[in-house]
């Protein structure tokens, strides 16, 4: 999303990342119980995969940002601004806030960000 003066202008990039539901294991009826962990790397391997492609589909967006809000689900939320100090130190300079935000419709979102930059960039 871009926000110049009161023009919003939002771009949808999707993620394509798997819902991964990991069976297995076992475990007892009884709190505090012995469990099995499943260690199922070749499925954590392929969302760190796809969490990388989608990241860096977002990155090429927002490179040339003056300022960066990241809003979404928490977990993605961190694991970006994560990827952006980590590997994009100049870009993660950029980043002035990470939020929390469930999903919303595109009106809802520019007026979240319109909102957030108010309050945010107010003028005393």
């Amino acid at each position: 999303m871009t926000l110049n003066k009161e023009e919003i202008v939002l771009k949808t990039i999707f993620s394509n990342i798997e819902d991964f539901h990991i069976h297995g294991g076992s475990g007892t009826k009884f709190k505090g119980g012995p469990q099995d962990v499943v260690h199922d790397s070749k499925y954590l391997l392929r969302e760190k995969q796809q969490f990388k492609k989608y990241f860096n589909e977002i990155i090429e967006e927002i490179k040339e940002a003056k300022a960066i809000v990241i809003f979404g689900p928490a977990e993605a939320g961190e694991k970006l601004q994560k990827e952006l100090i980590v590997n994009h130190p100049n870009i993660s300079s950029k980043v002035k806030g990470l939020e929390r935000a469930d999903s919303m419709t595109e009106n809802q979102t520019k007026q979240w960000v319109r909102k957030y930059y108010e309050n945010t960039y107010q003028t005393s």
